[in-house]
């Protein structure tokens, strides 16, 4: 049954079109106004995280699956629809791009500031926050786009302002010349471009035979007609058509092995950008494997379950392992969060209710945490002018409060109880325990892994004698905390009560659930005295 359209306010659409307008907007303030220009994105921002906060209050978990829902016909030749409509788990993602935003901003509030004055020089600093608001208006609307057609699209089209804040805004601490650091910057641009476009391209192949099969694009109106049994794909069909869904998808998230690119690309990146990259853009993919994948393809996704499962334990393993050898401080980061991809995609495929329920508290603390531990890496990095553990040492004495804000940043991405990201994995361990117990076993191998990362790179950097090159390093200034103490303040506020938002994902859960015609397995109780 298709969801009963919104008449009202356009509210989702509202959401996603004020960082698009504020973009515009931004772009155009003239080259003198750099700080004005700042302000109007930071003030977007804002207002768009308070249109997010009215979706997230007004959503009704226990109202129909897809709500505040648009609809429009768009190219109606082909049957593509301008359809938007969100359930608990968009709401809760939308909610995690409009928060993080504002701290991306105000965390790059300095990142692209021309480095010499010149009238001949093209205006950056407009670019790069418009560029930003650009990929927030992209992402929300991915997150609810209720049409393949249309959600493919956003899909491609953020990676075009992704590219050029890679490749033409990187990061400034670099070891090497300013030649070398701009070809790496232009590679690390160009990798990330080239592998989303080739999934994208193999999606497309996949969104065309979808049309060929089921006649529209409208994701509602083919599940429904899937339920009904008015349509059936052939068992060869479905399977092809869910690969070519999920390898772009898989590219996105990054699952291994088409993970390379993102230690690049965050390596390259500044710290805002690469929080951008794996707290925002990266959830997409995660996203679309839970609505489209599972929902579209049910009987296909339970047959690909044992090899995704397999992958997945795969980043989960690699991505830790390879983080307790890397020298740079953002690539440890980037292989931290392979290995925490490949807890959320075991847990969106693990087809219990708390493995799904875990993986998308997952996708929203991990971009919380990782927020955090980034973003105060990079104010460290942009102090000392250099991304390698090895030129740190002694921070604590000489910087108490970035040490600590460090620490807790760091403990959260270990998932230390008490903080959030410590439930969901919790939720995702307990779910593929229930059905997957070997995998459940080998999975646990990443928290042990995290704990060994995250504590040494603290112990590198933050203890033991100053080294003197950081000992005249300045603390957290005022615009510093105001980025990093909120994002702690989350952390605990999820990491003790949590229920804010499960009670928003699990009806959405519950229906991804239905969709694949899975239930949770019994919990085995042994009779002892039978066992006597």
């Amino acid at each position: 049954m298709s969801p009963v359209v919104n008449a009202g306010f356009p509210l989702l659409t509202a959401t996603a079109l004020l960082p698009a307008a504020g973009a515009v907007l931004t772009a155009a303030v003239p080259a003198a106004r750099r700080t004005a220009a700042k302000w109007l994105a930071l003030f977007v921002s804002l207002a768009t995280l308070v249109l997010a906060a009215v979706v997230f209050a007004g959503f009704e978990p226990g109202g129909d699956r897809y709500q505040f829902v648009e609809s429009y016909s768009w190219i109606k030749d082909f049957g593509v629809r301008y359809e938007l409509g969100v359930d608990g788990i968009g709401v809760a993602l939308i909610a995690l791009t409009a928060l993080l935003v504002p701290f991306v901003i105000l965390a790059g509030w300095h990142d692209a500031d021309p480095l010499e004055t010149s009238s001949k020089r093209w205006r950056p600093t407009q670019g790069f926050f418009a560029l930003i608001l650009m990929v927030e208006a992209m992402v929300i609307l991915s997150f609810e786009a209720t049409d393949v057609f249309l959600f493919y699209i956003l899909f491609e089209a953020m990676l075009i302002p992704m590219y050029f804040l890679i490749g033409g805004f990187g990061d400034r601490a670099h070891s090497g010349s300013d030649e070398n650091a701009a070809a790496q910057r232009s590679y690390a641009a160009v990798k990330f471009l080239l592998y989303n476009l080739v999934g994208g391209l193999i999606m497309l192949a996949a969104v065309i035979g979808l049309y060929v099969v089921a006649g529209n694009f409208s994701l509602t109106e083919i599940a429904a007609a899937r339920a009904n049994g008015s349509l059936e794909m052939a068992t060869s069909t479905e399977r092809w058509l869910f690969l070519g869904f999920f390898f772009a998808f898989a590219v996105k998230a990054p699952l291994w092995p088409l993970h390379t690119w993102l230690p690049n690309a965050m390596g390259e990146a500044t710290a805002p950008v690469a929080v951008l990259i794996t707290a925002v853009v990266d959830k997409v993919g995660t996203f679309a494997m839970l609505r489209f994948c599972l929902g579209l393809f049910p009987e296909a996704s339970k047959w690909a379950t044992p090899a995704i499962v397999v992958l997945a334990l795969i980043s989960i393993v690699y991505g830790a392992l390879v983080a307790v050898g890397q020298r740079d401080i953002k690539r440890l980061v980037a292989y931290a969060s392979i290995s925490h991809f490949g807890f959320i995609i075991l847990g969106i495929f693990a087809m219990t209710s708390q493995g799904q329920s875990g993986a998308t508290l997952y996708m929203v603390n991990h971009g919380i945490s990782t927020a955090a531990l980034m973003l105060v890496a990079g104010f460290l990095i942009s102090r000392r002018g250099s991304r390698l553990i090895a030129d740190y040492g002694g921070v604590q004495k000489v910087a108490p409060v970035l040490a600590g804000t460090f620490l807790i940043g760091g403990l959260a991405t270990l998932s230390l109880p008490g903080l959030a990201p410590f439930v969901s994995e919790f939720l995702v361990l307990v779910g593929t325990f229930a059905r997957y117990p070997v995998a459940g076993i080998v999975a646990t191998t990443g928290i042990v892994l995290a704990a060994l990362y995250t504590l040494v790179l603290y112990q590198r950097t933050m203890t033991g004698p100053v080294k003197e090159e950081v000992r005249a390093l300045p603390d957290l200034r005022a615009r510093e905390l105001a980025v990093v103490v909120p994002l702690i303040a989350v952390l605990i506020f999820l990491g003790v009560f949590p229920k804010p938002l499960t009670d928003v994902v699990n009806p959405a859960v519950r229906h991804t659930m239905s969709d694949v015609q899975q239930k949770d397995p019994q919990p085995q109780i042994q009779n002892v005295e039978a066992a006597k």
